[in-house]
């Protein structure tokens, strides 16, 4: 053999083997990064997705209430420019019909298990009242089914006198709006008013914080979204208020009494909590 075929042999060999050193160094750090990743991803899971993740249900991260404020603001931006009310779609461009709801089989969010819907009061029911009416939020059956018999939720239970219902929804949370389409409050009713039953505060606000809906009413879902974001620490206080009413009431059967119909409420000032973001 040649001499200079030697010397080009041996320079294939030396590129081949600065080859392979250098694809084993790249390797060993993408291997770095990946662990890294993995334990940067486990250190932000918190103990209620990772409970979540076991049983098997898909939970969305709560996002922060500077998010939800921009999403908020963007949505009633947006529906300025069209010149839309929010719940023009809804509506159909009619007034609401009192007491009826809105859509009429209520929207729902049949791949998350939410569900919710729209009507108002008439006038007498809600005497010197700046509302235009109120959103009803509820969670069906397959977010609080497999809890039923958690100890908060048998502890809530004997609250209220461990009534059963057969009902698919437990009532989450009502949203009040002034006549201009803009969340005003916040509050809880008994029972007997939404016909089905109410979760403990911890599974409620759980449900709450990671709550997403597409019910096909987009701007709809979004405020509801975005407001309960920019609520969730008032909802701790809203919830341990609903469960202090019950507790006061001395009946026999809580639930079902008439003459307690509100039990928790909470003003929403827009204006303020997002002048706080700032």
């Amino acid at each position: 053999m040649r001499t200079q075929d030697v010397e080009m042999l041996y320079q294939v060999r030396c590129q081949v083997l600065r080859q392979a050193h250098e694809e084993m160094c790249c390797q060993e750090v993408r291997c770095k990064v990946q662990r890294q990743i993995q334990r940067e991803m486990c250190s932000e899971v918190r103990p209620q997705e990772l409970s979540a993740m076991a049983s098997g249900r898909r939970v969305r991260p709560a996002v922060s209430a500077d998010v939800a404020g921009s999403r908020l603001i963007q949505t009633y931006t947006t529906l300025a420019e069209r010149g839309e009310h929010l719940f023009a779609g809804l509506l159909g461009g009619s007034v609401p019909k009192q007491w009826a709801h809105h859509p009429n089989d209520d929207a729902m969010d049949a791949t998350r298990g939410y569900q919710w819907f729209y009507h108002s009061h008439s006038p007498e029911d809600r005497p010197g009242g700046l509302e235009h009416g109120h959103i009803h939020l509820f969670a069906r059956r397959p977010l609080w089914g497999r809890r039923q018999r958690s100890k908060s939720e048998l502890d809530f239970a004997k609250l209220y006198g461990n009534t059963e219902s057969s009902a698919n929804t437990r009532h989450l949370l009502a949203i009040g709006f002034d006549p201009k389409g803009l969340p005003r409050s916040l509050f809880t009713v008994n029972s007997w008013v939404t016909g089905d039953l109410m979760l403990g505060a911890p599974l409620t606000l759980e449900l709450l914080s990671v709550m997403a809906l597409d019910t096909g009413y987009p701007e709809v879902d979004t405020v509801i979204e975005s407001t309960v974001q920019l609520y969730l620490l008032e909802l701790h206080e809203l919830m341990a208020a609903r469960d202090q009413a019950l507790a006061a009431h001395v009946g026999f059967n809580k639930l079902e009494d008439e003459a307690m119909e509100l039990l928790s409420e909470i003003a929403v000032d827009l204006d303020a909590k997002l002048t706080e973001l700032t």
